[in-house]
This record gives C-alpha cells, structure tokens and sequence, in this order.
C-alpha cells in the first residue's frame, strides 16, 4: 500500500496534526513515459506552509484533499521511460507519500560516490543553492563587509554564513538558543551569534555591527528585520529569501519602519530559487568543492517515519528543527 499524507483542511493560524490527514491508498502504477519511484527520504521546508495557505502566491497551493508537496530521495521501482531504470536512485517531487508517479522531467539521477544522497534535499540541493545565489547575487558581499544572517543554524542560513565567511567577510548570525549559536559560531565559524529569544535585539547588532550592516541575509522578516534596519549602512543590500516569522500569522503583518532603506539608498529584493536554476552548475562546483575541502559544515535533524512528518513541519515553523529537516521514509 501507498502511504499518502493529505491536506485535510487549511489552517488557520499554526498548523494542527488534524489538518493532515494520513491515508493508505494501491500503489500506483506508471504509464508510458513515466516511472513508479519508492521515496526514502522527504524535505520538509519553511515554504510548505505557503502552499497551505489558498492566498496568492507564486506557486499553486496544495488544495484541500491533495498529497502534500515536497522533495524526495527515492528509488526508481519500475521505468516505462527509457532514461531511468529500476533501481536507480532520484530526487523528484514525489510529495508526502511512499510511492509516486513521476514523468521524467525535473528527475535528477543521483550518484551516492559523489555526496551522501540526503544532501541533494539540503546542501547540494535547492535550501544549498537558494543561500548560494540569493548571498552572490543579490547581497554581493565584499571582503571587509559585515552580513548578518536570521535562522543562522538552518539549512539556508548556514551555508549562506559559510560562504560570506568565505568571501572575506565579517558575519553576525541570528538563532533561537544558546545551543544554536554555540554550533554556529563553534562549528559554522561565524564571528558572533545572537539568541533571539533571551538577547535584546538592538543593543545586541549595535554590539556586534560596530560598523553597521552591509548585507543582511533574512530569512524571517518581522522584528529581526525591524532591528536590523536601525543599523543598516549605505547602499545595504538585503536578499528577502523567508518569511518564518509571519508564515503563521492570522492577520496583516506589523511592518518594520522601512524609511532607513530610502535614507541609505539600500537594496530590499526578494529571491525565488525557481529564478536562478542557471546557475545549477556553477553552484555544485563551488559547494562541492567547498564541502570536500572542509570550508563548509552541514548539519541534518533526521526524523523517522512519514507518519511524524506533520508533527516535524509543525515544529520546524516553531524553531524546533537544528539543522535541516528531513524525514526517513522507510
């Protein structure tokens, strides 16, 4: 039997185990072209939340009753298309399920001799790619600047850091626990690193920003965004890439004061990952080789079965999760 998770309702708020509903349904067996793929390990990611939602958005949501969304790592079970065969391993959107169909196209055959698979869903994947091109091309950073990084310990944050580390520059995280930013100034290599939760946010980036902020990397918008907008320098440059803070929120957002943007002439601009797929190639190059050279580290938080997996989205969006998030399927 197939193992589907669906979406039993749309939430209102934070989301609810009762808003996911699990199913036991016939696997499905694939057409001409297509192939039948087993999934082993799903992402779970901040943008699930979104496609929740029915608000307009630059992806379709999930509708009421359908298979959630996501990325897998999975084993090809039966090919009627001629470029994959049994037994192979692929990343596809196979959603929350155990088995789906797949047509072929966006499938990446995945070689276990170049990295462990489960990187194609984090580092190597879009969260890796998504830090790597938001952080170069819109943030630009310069040897010398200092980059302030929210959701410093997750997937995207961290390898943003590490790169901006790379590229010569002071970087300052933002995370939710001591713990959190012992790993990123300690393991990551971060310059410093502020505890949202017990730190005053303000004194906190005057402390650590002496010489104020070229680039802030914002995966959350809200009240990290409003501090970090006090001390933004000339000409600042901000990749908008998550919105964690407000992805449960019920009503209109409280918006930071945005008058500094104007008075220092800085750049707010939001990224898609969809938007930067050309830059697949020279990003895998670059990570890879940072990741065999031991400039990057890479954290997993691995939870196991597909059963768990609504529990784990409702944690990751409470800042549960260390590292990136995955479920073990089988």
């Amino acid at each position: 039997m197939n193992t589907r998770v669906l979406l039993a309702k749309r939430p209102e708020g934070e989301p609810k185990p009762d808003d996911f509903e699990i199913v036991q349904e016939p696997v499905p067996s694939p057409g001409d072209g297509e192939l039948l793929v087993r999934a082993q390990h799903l992402s779970l990611d901040p943008y699930m939340r979104g496609r929740m939602s029915a608000a307009k958005s630059y992806a379709k949501p999930v509708e009421v009753g359908e298979v959630m969304v996501g990325q897998t790592v999975g084993e090809v079970v039966e090919s009627k298309n001629p470029k994959f065969s049994p037994g192979e391993v692929v990343l596809s959107q196979g959603g929350w399920q155990t088995y789906s169909i797949a047509t072929g196209d966006g499938v990446i055959k995945l070689d276990p001799k170049n990295a462990p698979l489960t990187y194609a869903l984090g580092i190597l994947g879009m969260p890796g790619q998504t830090a790597y091109c938001a952080l170069l091309d819109i943030g630009k950073p310069k040897a010398g600047e200092t980059v302030v990084v929210s959701a410093a310990s997750g997937a995207v944050g961290s390898v943003a850091g590490q790169i901006a580390k790379i590229k010569g520059c002071r970087v300052v995280g933002v995370a939710g626990s001591a713990e959190k930013c012992r790993y990123v100034t300690e393991e990551l290599g971060f310059d410093a690193c502020i505890d949202r939760r017990t730190e005053n946010l303000n004194d906190a980036l005057k402390k650590h920003c002496p010489d104020g902020i070229d680039i802030y990397f914002d995966n959350t918008a809200g009240t990290i965004l409003e501090a970090v907008l006090r001390r933004i320098n000339l000409h600042a440059r901000i990749p908008l890439v998550g919105l964690i803070e407000q992805y449960n929120a019920t009503g209109d957002p409280v918006g930071p004061n945005l008058r500094p943007l104007l008075v220092n002439r800085a750049l707010i601009e939001g990224f898609l990952f969809l938007d930067h797929l050309a830059h697949t190639k020279q990003f895998l190059a670059d990570v890879g080789g940072w990741l065999r050279e031991g400039k990057l580290r890479y954290r997993e938080d691995v939870v196991d079965g597909l059963e768990n997996a609504p529990r784990a989205l409702i944690g990751m969006l409470r800042g549960e999760n260390f590292g990136k998030l995955i479920v073990r399927v089988r």
